[in-house]
């Protein structure tokens, strides 16, 4: 896999001119005109109830898949260098699972408290438009789609989203964390970052790609870690098994919930933001429930974890969505672990190996433990402390994946 494309492609078109011919965007815009292919900008005042509209086939020859998406974790007011967050180019590196012929992408301001604007935007130096324009007004609490763009853009390689903000507004939605280097750039220079700022998914229009994949999840799916820049995230590795035919998208967010907000909106409240509105997505795959675990307030009812998690299955079906869980792994030597909150989770995992929560799922605490002392991870997976993992065992969980309970065609039920 070509882990990090991005040093070459970033330098190529940081030094490339943005001022390409505007005649390509809007000649994007004239192919795919149809259904779903114009921005629509949402408003909501909540950020839990922001919903995206999902997207429509451009035309006949394909439809948009989700290629790349980050989960919008918090809005933050910056004081790097003294300098104002809101009045910066920002270049967001993100990685793509799949590819197409041309790209789209979506702004969000969810936690802004002001209108968001965007003078100037890019894919891989391919100017963006939404509605036609160049410059997009993000309301407070809401998130705009673009344009199509006509780009090419490939599977399992690096691709850049220049933003360009003027205004002195926020604060700025983003997801930090990302295991991921962009930079942003002020009147004091380029510095490098770890957060993804406003750009929350890229999607593809693809003519022969299956569906999308939504993997929903905590710290463990966002890869805390993990190497920077390796892609090696679980779901990373996913995809490469995939090899390009299906999009993986990673909703992962480090320190996330199911039953109370923390780290991030619960995910029992982002699910449908951050999950069922995703393009062309067709499976989900969930691995939360170890910080209802172990973060205080610590939840004590395994009952009422799995009954979460089940709820979660019952609104995918409900979009005729396949869903696919994970058990829980375990976690002694980290400084919240207990016995008594030890024992929630095995019978979490009990409650989840009998079925009746998910369609299928994936034994990662299985995978994960040492087998002489089932209740830590084995330490050939543990980053160093005992909570989560390293390349390797993200590798492992990736592998673990069974290919054909993906790629379900027959309609789901709550049967269960």
């Amino acid at each position: 896999m070509p882990r990090r494309q991005g040093y070459a492609l970033l330098i190529a078109l940081v030094a490339g001119t943005a001022a390409l011919a505007t005649g390509v965007a809007f000649a994007g815009s004239l192919l795919f005109a149809g259904p779903g292919a114009r921005s629509r900008q949402i408003v909501a005042p909540d950020p839990r109830s922001v919903a995206r509209t999902p997207a429509a086939p451009a035309h006949s020859a394909g439809r948009w898949f989700g290629t790349w998406t980050a989960a919008p974790t918090a809005g933050v007011r910056e004081t790097h260098r003294g300098g104002d967050p809101a009045r910066r180019t920002i270049r967001n590196v993100v990685h793509t699972s799949i590819g197409g012929d041309a790209a789209r992408i979506t702004l969000s301001n969810v936690f802004g408290t002001h209108p968001l604007v965007v003078d100037h935007a890019t894919v891989n130096t391919r100017p963006v438009t939404f509605r036609g324009a160049g410059t997009v007004t993000v309301a407070a609490g809401g998130r705009v789609v673009s344009d199509p763009v006509l780009v090419p853009v490939a599977a399992d390689a690096d691709l850049v989203v220049t933003l360009r903000t003027p205004t002195a507004e926020g604060p700025v939605t983003l997801h930090p964390g990302a295991h991921q280097t962009s930079y942003v750039e002020d009147e004091r220079g380029t510095r490098r970052t770890t957060d993804w700022r406003y750009l929350t998914a890229v999607d593809v229009h693809n003519t022969s790609a299956a569906r999308t994949i939504a993997v929903i999840g905590d710290s463990l799916t966002a890869g805390t870690g993990s190497t920077l820049d390796a892609n090696s995230r679980w779901p990373d590795v996913l995809a490469d098994r995939l090899g390009g035919r299906y999009g993986v998208v990673n909703a992962g967010i480090a320190g996330n919930r199911i039953l109370r907000d923390g780290r991030g909106v619960r995910a029992s409240a982002r699910f449908d933001r951050d999950v069922l509105d995703v393009a062309g997505v067709k499976t989900v795959v969930i691995a939360l429930g170890i910080n209802d675990v172990q973060q205080v307030p610590q939840e004590t009812d395994p009952q009422r974890i799995t009954d979460a998690l089940h709820s979660l299955t019952r609104r995918a079906h409900a979009r005729g969505l396949r869903v696919v869980g994970a058990t829980l792994m375990p976690y002694e030597g980290f400084r919240t672990w207990t016995p008594a909150q030890n024992a929630v989770r095995e019978r979490v995992n009990e409650l989840i190996r009998a079925g009746g929560v998910f369609d299928s799922f994936i034994d990662f605490d299985e995978a994960a433990r040492d087998p002489y002392r089932p209740d830590r991870l084995l330490p050939a997976y543990d980053c160093g402390d005992h909570l989560h993992l390293n390349d390797t065992g993200y590798r492992r969980l990736g592998s673990l994946v069974d290919l054909p309970a993906l790629r379900h065609r027959q309609p789901v039920s709550d049967q269960l």
